[in-house]
């Protein structure tokens, strides 16, 4: 059995143990490096909000990863458009959405958690802000960006599909000292419409903390991630009492009852990570493929999901 096992770190009536450990789960695999530097964050003297910042930004900042920050790929025009979110146990929250020429927009996100009484800035906006607080401008298109979109223009058709990153979010979420924090980060659908924001940058949709119960964040296809609330929903049917997995299985299929079982011919994915104020954790998502890391007291391990949607 895996040391990392819940069974054995996680006892169900031990939740004083359970408080006292350090927990990342963030989404698909390059949540992997994810934690590991958020996990370095924290064993550096950094706080939660540090940890799922910093965590992502290494995402954000690598080009190998086409889904996220620099080096994601474009919309249908060409332009790299990013969305983040960040959002802590108090209620404290930024996030910016349709932002350009920035390489770390959950950065951005936080800055305007702590430096303006507003929750969300977009756009020309967005960038004013960036600028203002010390960020440059880059080019965040790629050579192999570029290539990839020149490519695609051939025949111009968008269709999502199911497990390939070149739409997937990085959601990260922490447990440090009994507080939770969440952060959100995308480049969005690859090819999308020129203005298009998805679930991730949206409270309650791509992410959602509550310092009394747990933490969630989501990736996949976010038009349905945000016609459900899907975070929210999975933080609030925990306070009903059920554990994170739970959650993540009553939420998920009220998406499936809603959209997916009147329309047979619909298929997309959903991925959730979750991580309850007792250490209480989970990765679930509709279809097979999803994949969460999972870090506690910097132990790392990829975990293949289980899934609501057998075929």
């Amino acid at each position: 059995m895996s040391p990392l096992a819940k069974a054995d770190l996680f006892p169900a009536k031990n939740k004083k143990k359970i408080a006292n450990h350090t927990i990342f789960v963030s989404t698909w695999n390059h949540g992997v490096p994810a934690n590991n530097e958020a996990h370095q964050v924290i064993e550096n003297g950094g706080n939660i909000v540090d940890a799922v910042e910093k965590g992502v930004n290494v995402i954000e900042s690598d080009p190998r990863y086409t889904s996220v920050g620099y080096g994601g790929l474009p919309d249908r025009d060409g332009n790299v458009t990013l969305d983040a979110a960040l959002m802590d146990g108090k209620g404290n929250a930024g996030c910016v959405c349709f932002l350009q020429g920035f390489k770390n927009p959950i950065s951005i996100a936080r800055k305007v958690m702590e430096e303006t009484p507003h929750v969300i800035l977009v756009g020309e906006g967005a960038s004013q802000f960036a600028l203002s607080q010390g960020f440059k401008k880059t080019d965040l298109l790629t050579p192999e960006s570029k290539k990839a979109w020149e490519n695609w223009k051939v025949k111009a058709e968008y269709s999502p599909e199911v497990n390939v990153e070149n739409h997937d979010t990085i959601g990260l979420v922490g447990l440090h000292q009994g507080e939770l924090a969440a952060s959100c980060t995308t480049s969005g659908m690859a090819f999308k419409m020129h203005g298009r924001v998805g679930d991730s940058p949206i409270l309650g949709a791509g992410l959602f903390t509550d310092g009394e119960i747990g933490a969630c964040a989501a990736t996949g296809l976010g038009e349905y991630v945000l016609k459900s609330q899907t975070s929210f929903l999975v933080i609030e049917l925990m306070r009903q009492g059920n554990s994170a997995e739970k959650a993540c299985h009553m939420a998920l299929s009220r998406i499936k009852e809603k959209f997916l079982d009147p329309n047979p011919e619909l298929e997309f994915q959903v991925g959730l990570v979750v991580l309850g104020i007792n250490g209480d954790y989970a990765g679930y998502s509709l279809l097979p493929g999803y994949q969460y890391a999972l870090t506690i007291d910097g132990k790392t391990e990829l975990i293949d999901a289980p899934y609501l949607i057998h075929k």
